[in-house]
C-alpha cells in the first residue's frame, strides 16, 4: 500500500491489535447462536469491542488512502504519474493502492468505500497469514534437524558463503525450501477452513486442517515430510487434495506473492542461523482463529552459522 506502520518496533500497535481482536470476534459470534440477532450482539462486550475495532482499522485505511490521493495528485502536476521511469529506463512499478486511485480518478463506480474495502482486504491477507506460515515453518524446519541440513545445503549451493540478497532466478531454485513451505502449509495451514456461497441449497464448509491429514492422500499425514511435494512424488496426486490457498475462481489471489515473501524470509534466516525448536509437536495447541496460531508462546532457540 506504501505505507509503514513499523510494526516491529511497535509490537503494541493499535491497529495490529485491532486486527487480531476482528479475528476474535467473528470466531465468537461464529459459535453463539444467540449473538446472530444483531439487537442482542450489539449491546455486549463483543459487539462494542467490534465497533471500536472497525473504527480503528477503517481509519487507519481511509487515512493510508487520503495520503496516498494527496501523493498521486503531487506526481501528477508534475507530469510525473505512470510515465515515470527510472534511470534504467523502465516503468516504475506502482502501489496496488496507486493503481486503484489512478483507476477511480477514470470510473467514478469504484468510490472510495470500494478502494477502502479492498485495501482493509489486502492490509489483512498480505500480511497476517503470510506471518502465520512463516512462524510455523520455522517451528517445523527446527524440529528436524536433518530437513533443516538439507535447506542449508541447497541455499549453500545457491549462494556459497557470499551475503548478498535473494534475486528472482535464486528464489527458483529454492526447490527443497518450497517443498518445506508446501508441507508445512498442509500440516498447519495459516487459514484453516474456507466457506462457499452456493446457487443452490447446499451447506458447505471446508476444513483443510482435517483434508490435508487425509491418510488417502497423504501417508502417515502427521510426519513432517517436505519429499512429499517434489514433482515425481505430487503429479498423480488429486489436486483438490491440497489447497492452502483455496481453489477454484475465489481462490486466494496473493498465493504466488505469498510464496515469494516466504522463501525470501526463510532463506535469510537459514543461511546465518541454525534453529531448534523446543516444545512436542504433538503437545501443540492452536487456536481457533481465523489464521492457525498457537495458544501458548512457542520459543526456539537460533545459533550463528559460523559458529561451531
Amino acid at each position: 500500500m506504501g505505507r509503514s506502520i513499523n510494526a516491529q518496533d511497535n509490537p503494541q500497535s493499535e491497529y495490529v491489535k485491532a486486527i487480531h481482536d476482528m479475528g476474535r470476534i467473528i470466531m465468537v459470534r461464529f459459535a453463539r447462536p444467540w449473538l446472530q440477532f444483531e439487537f442482542l450482539y450489539k449491546r455486549t462486550q463483543w459487539g462494542r469491542l467490534e465497533k471500536k475495532s472497525l473504527e480503528i482499522l477503517h481509519k487507519f485505511s481511509l487515512d493510508t488512502i487520503k495520503q496516498r490521493k494527496m501523493e498521486y495528485k503531487r506526481l501528477k502536476s508534475q507530469k510525473i504519474g505512470k510515465e515515470e521511469t527510472s534511470i534504467s529506463g523502465k516503468k516504475k512499478r506502482q502501489a496496488f493502492l496507486d493503481l486503484l486511485i489512478e483507476y477511480s480518478e477514470e470510473n467514478e463506480f469504484l468510490t472510495e468505500e470500494n478502494i477502502r474495502e479492498e485495501v482493509d482486504t489486502f492490509m489483512f491477507e498480505g500480511h497476517d497469514t503470510t506471518a502465520a506460515g512463516i512462524n510455523w515453518a520455522i517451528y517445523l524446519i527446527g524440529r528436524h534437524p536433518e530437513i533443516q541440513e538439507k535447506v542449508y545445503r541447497e541455499l549453500e549451493l545457491i549462494f556459497g558463503r557470499s551475503e548478498r540478497p535473494a534475486s528472482s532466478a535464486d528464489i527458483r531454485e529454492m526447490k527443497y525450501l518450497e517443498c518445506c513451505i508446501k508441507e508445512s502449509l498442509r500440516l498447519i495451514p495459516s487459514v484453516p477452513f474456507f466457506a462457499r456461497n452456493l446457487t443452490e441449497d447446499m451447506i458447505i464448509a471446508v476444513i483443510l486442517y482435517a483434508l490435508h491429514r487425509d491418510p488417502k492422500h497423504f501417508p502417515d499425514p502427521l510426519k513432517f515430510q517436505p519429499e512429499r511435494f517434489l514433482p515425481e512424488n505430487s503429479m498423480k496426486r488429486n489436486p483438490y487434495a491440497y489447497v492452502p490457498f483455496s481453489a477454484g475462481p475465489r481462490n486466494c489471489i496473493g498465493q504466488k506473492f505469498a510464496l515469494l515473501e516466504e522463501k525470501v524470509v526463510l532463506s535469510s534466516l537459514f543461511r546465518k542461523f541454525r534453529v531448534e525448536s523446543l516444545g512436542k509437536f504433538e503437545d501443540l495447541k492452536l487456536t481457533g482463529d481465523l489464521i492457525m496460531r498457537p495458544e501458548e508462546e512457542m520459543f526456539v532457540k537460533i545459533f550463528p552459522r559460523n559458529e561451531t
